[in-house]
Parts: C-alpha cells; structure tokens; sequence
C-alpha cells in the first residue's frame, strides 16, 4: 500500500484494530517476549524489541507489562513459548498476502490459515511466493485530530531524525523509517511536541495490484480481515491499493 490510499487503509485498519485493543495488546506482548528471546532483553542492542517497545507504547501498553512481557522473553519469568511461521499466498485480483503468526500450536494454525484462504477465494502459496515482494520497515503516522499540525516542519524533523520517507494524506504524516531507527524517528519527533498517533513495523511491498472494482476489492479486504481475526495471526501485509473513494464506499 502507498501513497494517498495508504491513509485510507491504516485508518481501515486503525479502525478494526481499536475494537480489538485486548488482542493488539495480546500480539504485542507476544512480539515483544519473542524480540527479547531472540535477541536478548537490553533494547539498546536489539532493534528488533526496540521497535516492539515502541509499538506498544504507542498503543498505550502499561510499563510494566511491557517488561514482564521482556521478561518473560529473556527467561527471567516463565511464559509459553511461541514459534513464527509464516503463510504466504494469493487473494483475489492477484493480491499478494503474507500471513505473519506467533503460535504454541503450529498444526493449529496451519489449519486455521488454511481454511480462511480457502474460504474466502483465497489460495495459499509456497515458502518465498510472495515474501520476495516485502521488506520489514517502520510506519509511524503523526495527526492530531482536534487541531492542525505544522507538515512542514514535522517533515523537516522526521527527516533529520532519519526518516526514509514522508508523505502528507488528509493533514496527517506517513512516515517511513528503517526497522531500526523506528524508535528513534518516533521519539525525536515526539520530543519536538509532535502527536504520533501510530508507530510500528510493517512489511511494506515493493509492488502493487491496483483495484478499481468493488467486488473485488470487498473480497480482498474480506479475506485479510479473516486472516486478521485468526488468534495466532500478529500481522497481514497485502499489496492492494485501493482509492480513497472506493474505500470509503466499501466501509459505509
């Protein structure tokens, strides 16, 4: 997702995802336990927890259960452990989808993944399908909705802080970073009295499969909403694009 439609399909997202809080708050948890065990519990050394903290702090997460959740990831506390496995395939209209879980019971899931992509006209891939199209980076988005941001100089600091990439949609900032400097870009522009109302990491495509047509573009979102809900599942990342206008008619 780029551009002007990327907008409309975070705050898609946004949306779904704030009725949900307790089970963002569940993926977070899992992907900061998972950062620690990997790379070790000090965030200063591992990029990874590093942007996992910071993804949790934007969405509010307590302290304290951010570091019971490192905690549990560097051994410190017991915990169940997970494993990651990722699903790859195709929606429709050709829309690449890579199916990210954290899971106790990978033939459960498999199963669970499998069903949603058949179900929903769906076709679920080979390993490296469609991975090959997405690289892991940082999405914050930087708004206030009561009152009007200055872009400009929130550019200029997302900039100077490292930012890859900024783009204005409906007043607001899509900023994109390295997976690593997440952290960074996101603090230095809240220390400059910015309001980040999102921070996290994302796969972002390399290409993408414009859709103009209504059902196939209700049938695309059915399917990654499906996948979404799936309780191992922690992230979806499809390269659909679809306009401001068919969206909007799609969420009414």
């Amino acid at each position: 997702m780029a551009g002007h439609s990327k907008w409309a399909n975070i705050k898609h997202r946004k949306a779904a995802q704030d009725t949900k809080r307790a089970k963002v708050w569940t993926r977070l948890i899992r992907e900061v336990t998972i950062a620690a065990r990997e790379g070790g519990g000090d965030p200063e050394g591992n990029p990874r927890l590093r942007a996992a903290i910071t993804t949790a702090r934007a969405a509010n997460m307590p302290n304290d259960t951010v570091e019971k959740a490192v905690k549990r990831g560097s051994g410190d506390l017991d915990g169940v452990t997970y494993e990651e496995i990722n699903y790859e395939g195709y929606g429709p209209a050709g829309v690449a989808i890579l199916v990210e879980t954290q899971t106790d019971n990978k033939n459960r899931t498999a199963a669970e993944v499998r069903h949603v992509f058949t179900k929903y006209n769906g076709k679920l891939g080979s390993t490296g399908c469609v991975s090959y199209l997405f690289t892991r980076k940082g999405l914050i988005v930087v708004g206030d909705e009561d009152a009007a941001i200055d872009v400009d100089a929130a550019m200029e600091t997302a900039i100077e802080s490292g930012a890859e990439d900024v783009e204005e949609a409906e007043g607001n900032l899509i900023v994109t970073t390295a997976m690593e400097d997440l952290h960074s870009v996101s603090t230095a522009l809240q220390e400059a009295g910015l309001p980040v109302l999102n921070a996290e990491l994302i796969m972002e495509a390399a290409t993408e499969v414009k859709i103009t047509e209504e059902r196939e573009a209700a049938g695309v979102l059915r399917l990654v909403n499906f996948l979404d809900d799936l309780d191992d599942v922690s992230k979806v990342s499809a390269n659909f694009d679809i306009d401001d206008e068919l969206m909007a008619k799609l969420d009414s």
